[in-house]
């Protein structure tokens, strides 16, 4: 129910939320690969954790999933800034923008949305996914500045057929940016 056409949009508004807002600083790196290993498999590490997130509409239902490990570069790169903070929760956090920015490039396609607020759970729960019976599931691998590994997975469950073509290009984003005259 979800066209090929639609599918590659998914893909190409989930890369540019990820680039734009994963990162902490303007000038950090973020890439964005197709992951080879199924989508309900689990980072490897003993700290793996999912913060899950939704966004709900008349047609569809868009979980995002980033998985994170709690290793000491990950939790370095993301409370450098928040030393006073709790990782889960600056995590959380910029999670949530980065859900956001998906949120608002649908929204020019979909008018009627609705996102959650993130929450954290054990990756364990991944292979439940399957259970929802998604017609797009898939996971990339996101690696900022060379060192912080992440993967994200959309999961996406159709109510209705699905078919839309996203204009979506990094370049293009300018939100937060004041504009002077």
């Amino acid at each position: 129910m979800i066209s090929a056409q639609a599918k590659q949009s998914f893909e190409r508004i989930l890369e540019k939320a990820a680039q734009t807002r994963l990162t902490v600083d303007p000038g950090d790196t973020c890439s964005i690969a197709p992951q080879a290993r199924h989508a309900a498999e689990p980072l490897v590490g003993d700290r793996s954790n999912v913060v899950v997130l939704t966004i709900s509409g008349i047609s569809f239902r868009l979980l995002l999933i980033l998985h994170v490990n709690e290793d000491t570069a990950t939790v370095e790169y993301f409370t450098k800034d928040s030393a006073e903070r709790p990782f889960r929760e600056v995590f959380q956090e910029i999670c949530n923008l980065c859900c956001g920015a998906i949120n608002q490039e649908l929204l020019r396609y979909f008018p009627d949305l609705g996102m959650s607020t993130p929450y954290m759970l054990s990756a364990r729960c991944l292979p439940y996914l399957e259970g929802l019976k998604p017609e797009l599931l898939e996971t990339w691998a996101v690696t900022i500045n060379g060192s912080v590994e992440l993967a994200a997975t959309l999961c996406v469950c159709a109510h209705a057929p699905i078919d839309f073509a996203a204009e979506v290009s990094v370049a293009e984003d300018t939100s937060g940016e004041l504009e002077l005259f």
